[in-house]
């Protein structure tokens, strides 16, 4: 196939330009003028051709679309620690909220667990498209989630979990005991006999102590955000930094930890006490200062298909429009561990495309054709 005299905005050129893409076997071949070898051709003169949207921080597939008890598969309510807990045997491919991503230009999410939990377990990449969850799946896991503030205290302050230094235990004490059991089983070099017994949730900590996945910690409030940071460097484990909402009040000290940071859902009244400073301008003021900014919808807080919409507020806000562009492309695709298949048009990437009349960032945009892994959808 080849998409022809389209305007790519590529994510990674800030000037877009035109130019036909050719994509075989789901893959970007090859992008330049007077391309041959496609069969197909899809001709988007006129029209302004975007890698497909990611999204680094969503319960797509997880908070279903109809509202109740049997829509919601996303928070374990009867323990504060559940690291053992996986998305993908809650994700539901067959939601309709997930088709309504993919219509947008939505192609890519990193999706998972709510934030009642100190820590909920682990995340998933999934592409908008399919039918079975094992063949959506662009990496698994990619995060183990964690929470701060004021949704642990709420979910568990009944038992035993009422306050912020409480919930910071809870993870201090599962990151120890993951250490510990880690160091057991690697003096015992493979004999069964001196292991330690065997413990679900040490054994789902073990890749964070290995930093083959970060901790993804939920974090409001500019006291959680430097938690989070300092439990980081405690155990010297790997992070990234979700909704940031009182980022703009120490971005100098983010600016200097250079923690990616998911920043969002800001299309929403402040609900709670830890959102008062919530503000449009959090994701300009953190780019100025040069850290990695993914703009989220914390989907189904924000429906999931208004992900580019909100790159428009933030610039609207003050933001770069490229930088804004790059906040739902490729930013988040390097945030979740997957920007070697997604998040730009390059040769070599997933043929995932979302092609507008108009810009997307704007309201009157209209998305004419969505591509992922070179079908359309």
């Amino acid at each position: 196939m080849i998409i022809k005299n389209g305007r790519i905005h590529d994510a990674v050129n800030r000037e877009p330009y035109a130019a036909d893409i050719l994509v075989r076997d789901g893959k970007i071949a090859a992008i330049g003028h007077d391309l041959d070898g496609g069969e197909e051709i899809f001709d988007a003169a006129g029209l302004d051709v975007y890698p497909g949207f990611v999204e680094a921080h969503c319960h797509l597939g997880l908070d279903g679309y109809g509202i109740g008890f049997e829509g919601a598969d996303y928070n374990e309510m009867g323990d504060v620690c559940t690291p053992q807990l996986r998305a993908i045997d809650s994700f539901n491919p067959l939601d309709p909220s997930v088709k309504m991503a993919a219509r947008a230009g939505v192609t890519s999410v990193a999706t998972g667990q709510g934030s009642a939990n100190a820590l909920g377990g682990t995340w998933i990449a999934v592409k908008t498209t399919g039918v079975c969850v094992d063949d959506m799946i662009i990496k698994d896991p990619v995060a183990m989630k964690g929470a701060l503030g004021e949704n642990p205290k709420r979910c568990y302050r009944e038992k035993g979990n009422a306050a912020r230094m409480s919930t910071a235990a809870v993870i201090r004490n599962m990151l120890f005991k993951a250490k510990q059991y880690l160091a057991k089983k690697e003096a015992a070099a493979g004999d069964v006999n001196k292991e330690p017994a065997f413990d679900f949730k040490c054994e789902a900590m073990i890749p964070v102590l290995k930093k083959e996945i970060p901790l993804k910690i939920h974090a409001h409030q500019a006291n959680d955000i430097l938690t989070s940071i300092r439990l980081a460097k405690e155990f010297d484990v790997d992070l990234t930094l979700e909704h940031v909402t009182e980022g703009h009040l120490i971005a100098d000290i983010l600016a200097r930890e250079g923690y990616p940071a998911a920043v969002g859902p800001s299309l929403t009244h402040a609900s709670k006490f830890e959102l008062q400073n919530k503000s449009w301008t959090t994701p300009a003021v953190l780019s100025e200062k040069g850290v990695q900014v993914s703009i989220i919808t914390d989907s189904p807080v924000i429906p999931q298909e208004y992900l580019p919409l909100c790159a428009g507020l933030a610039v609207k806000a003050g933001m770069d429009p490229f930088e804004a562009l790059k906040a739902i492309t490729i930013n988040p695709a390097r945030h979740v561990g997957i920007a070697d298949r997604v998040g730009s048009i390059e040769v070599g990437k997933d043929a995932d495309f979302a092609i507008y009349e108009g810009d997307p960032m704007v309201s009157d945009s209209v998305c004419r054709k969505v591509f992922i892994d070179g079908v359309p959808v």
